[in-house]
């Protein structure tokens, strides 16, 4: 079945998404780090070859896709990293794709996702356009899928794959299974996916402040919007307004609690991993980075940071290598 509201994610899933994506894609690499004289695990997922996990759920979703849905298109709403894992997966499959993209998105990622072949459709995000009712367009008029960043159960189990492989390499190398993965949340399709792969692990997902409400929906027991969708952050792959039901359900049995960073602790995470790591992480990729660093989270040596993406403006990443706070 191919309609987003015919299925659940589940484990079973996961597993499925994770050996298609092992046959395209190598394995991000798994990196050593000490903070506060204690090593965790870096999962560099800003190191696939569109610089961010999304990839993943992407190729799950349309590689799922009927002979007939393929010749329809279809269309994917993203600030970014979603945007270039669909037109890349879309690109490799003979698949038509349209993205919807904030006016406002960072330049780098614009560029790349049209360089992948997809039409982007911009959309007014800081004037309040709603991109889910322009997506919701394209896709009657075209008879196109489809294709969200976070609530659709194929997106969920594809992100899961990034869990099951991190877990493999920790075991692997004799570290044994990860007691605790610190992910960067935007709707909760990536913290939802990790719950799913590693059931006996605590799952922490990690938002910017003022784009917290999935921690405030998990306090809640109910889903809580975003207060205040005009607050700024330079996480712009971590802002959606709400997590969704589909995504929730699977968070408020499995995750108990959700933390929020400041934009200073990002840039401390940031610079972090490009010192320590080599690594050039966006904002939102370094979100659970940064609440590890600022001691925010209890860390173990079976503790995994997933570093979720890295695709960054030049020119906004220097600012941040040179900044002091």
């Amino acid at each position: 079945m191919t309609s987003q509201g015919q299925r659940r994610p589940d484990a079973a899933g996961v597993a499925r998404a994770a050996a298609k994506v092992a046959e395209i894609l190598p394995e991000t690499p798994l990196l050593e780090l000490s903070i506060g004289g204690v090593t965790v695990w870096c999962k560099a997922e800003c190191l696939q070859p569109i610089g961010a996990f999304k990839i993943r759920g992407a190729w799950h979703r349309l590689t799922d896709l009927s002979d007939e849905e393929k010749a329809r298109g279809v269309v994917g709403v993203s600030s970014g990293n979603h945007a270039q894992g669909v037109a890349w997966a879309a690109r490799r499959l003979g698949i038509t794709a349209a993205i919807v993209m904030p006016v406002d998105a960072p330049a780098v990622k614009l560029a790349n996702t049209r360089a992948l072949g997809a039409e982007v459709v911009l959309y007014d995000r800081p004037g309040g356009e709603d991109r889910d009712a322009v997506a919701a367009r394209l896709c009657e008029e075209r008879g196109a899928t489809l294709v969200h960043a976070f609530a659709d159960p194929w997106v969920i189990e594809g992100q899961g794959s990034a869990g099951l492989e991190l877990a493999a390499q920790m075991e692997a190398r004799g570290i044994g299974a990860p007691t605790r993965i610190i992910n960067p949340c935007g709707g909760g399709g990536l913290t939802a996916g990790l719950a799913l792969a590693c059931p006996d692990a605590e799952i922490v997902p990690v938002e910017p402040e003022g784009w917290d409400d999935v921690r405030l929906s998990l306090e809640a027991g109910e889903i809580v919007p975003v207060r205040d969708t005009s607050f700024p952050t330079a996480c712009d792959a971590l802002q959606t307004p709400a997590t969704r039901p589909i995504n929730f359900d699977v968070l408020k049995g499995r995750v108990p609690f959700g933390l929020s960073v400041t934009a200073a602790e990002v840039r401390a995470a940031q610079r972090l991993a490009f010192s320590e790591l080599r690594l050039v992480v966006e904002p939102g990729g370094a979100a659970a980075l940064a609440a590890a660093l600022a001691g925010k989270v209890s860390l173990d040596g079976s503790t995994a940071i997933i570093l979720s993406g890295g695709n960054t403006d030049p020119e906004s990443f220097a600012k941040v290598l040179s900044s002091t706070d």
